[in-house]
């Protein structure tokens, strides 16, 4: 039982690896390809960035014109791409209602998710500082529809606030009595977005309660920290959601431009990954050797045959009789 009486609920995989690890780094991927080269670099999970989708799936700024149905979708092949490798997808505002809610984490479940962010942002989303957000009791009741659906299952619920955005006096502690209430009512991990000092990320760790979850964005609001000095101020995952992204695009411009220049790919080649190292990040070797083992296997049809010669041995042949 819990400290308020509740039933203890099964621990997930993300709360398995923070017991393990204390706290865990988080980068944001938004395709199969990153999701492999993040995994494949050491982390423990990955982030599936709804803004970093809408940029790459639609080439759209990130103010709601992902629908649910195609953030499952991209993350049904993320986590298709790292089978059993923790996934955890934003959902944003869940696609609507409660009703919505429910339906996308269903979704998600079956596309193989390991947990999700849900926020507090009043639609139509807006980017930057100013934010508006819906009413405490109307989120609550999103965190128990989802908390319904979910039960016991191996996925991990966090919840974002972006009340910080609201109010310059205000916002903080508006967002610190959303985080301790969205935490009670059954999510397992918090997000207060868009904190912009040292104090203030520490203000969160000393204030709220739960597991606490950091969002690390460059160029935003909140001082970049590594995930030791945010474990310290009392944080347990710390998610890198663009990082990847804006380095890609940053090649992407530099390898474009170049082309566009000079008409050849020659000067941008330090900056490149071998045909090789490709190939062996996407697992060609394990596809081909998968290929050669089934391929010299005798298949079905071949045991029907031997099974056939050795009755055709036992049973005599038909004859016709005149009688």
């Amino acid at each position: 039982m819990s400290e308020n009486g509740t039933p203890q609920r099964p621990k997930t995989t993300i709360h398995k690896l923070v017991d393990y690890f204390g706290a865990i780094t988080v980068p944001g991927c938004y395709d199969a390809l990153s999701v492999k080269i993040l995994q494949q670099s050491g982390h423990q999970a990955a982030l599936v960035s709804g803004a970093a989708v809408s940029a790459t799936q639609l080439g759209e700024p990130d103010l709601g014109l992902l629908t649910p149905p195609e953030m499952v979708r991209r993350t049904s092949q993320i986590c298709n791409s790292v089978p059993t490798f923790p996934v955890i997808a934003d959902i944003e505002s869940g696609g609507g209602g409660v009703l919505n809610v429910q339906r996308t984490i269903k979704s998600l479940m079956a596309a193989g998710a390991s947990g999700c962010i849900l926020e507090d942002q009043a639609w139509p989303k807006r980017m930057g500082t100013i934010r508006s957000v819906v009413p405490k009791e109307e989120f609550l009741s999103k965190i128990a529809a989802a908390r319904q659906v979910i039960g016991d299952a191996d996925f991990f619920l966090v919840a974002r606030t972006d009340a910080r955005n609201t109010s310059a006096k205000r916002g903080l502690e508006e967002a610190m009595i959303r985080a301790n209430l969205f935490t009670d009512a059954g999510a397992d991990a918090h997000l207060v977005g868009g904190l912009r000092s040292i104090d203030e990320l520490r203000m969160v760790g000393e204030h709220t309660g739960g597991l606490r979850v950091a969002n690390m964005v460059e160029g935003g609001v909140t001082p970049i920290c590594s995930t030791a000095q945010l474990q310290d101020m009392g944080f347990h995952l710390v998610c890198y959601p663009l990082s990847s992204l804006y380095a890609a695009t940053r090649t992407l411009v530099d390898v474009y431009g170049g082309l566009a220049a000079t008409g050849t790919s020659q000067d941008s080649w330090e900056n490149m990954v071998s045909w090789r190292a490709f190939q062996d990040i996407l697992g060609l070797e394990d596809k081909y050797a998968t290929e050669e083992h089934f391929n010299s296997v005798q298949g079905p049809a071949s045991n029907i045959e031997h099974k056939l010669r050795k009755v055709k041995g036992l049973v005599k042949p038909h004859t016709r009789s005149d009688n």
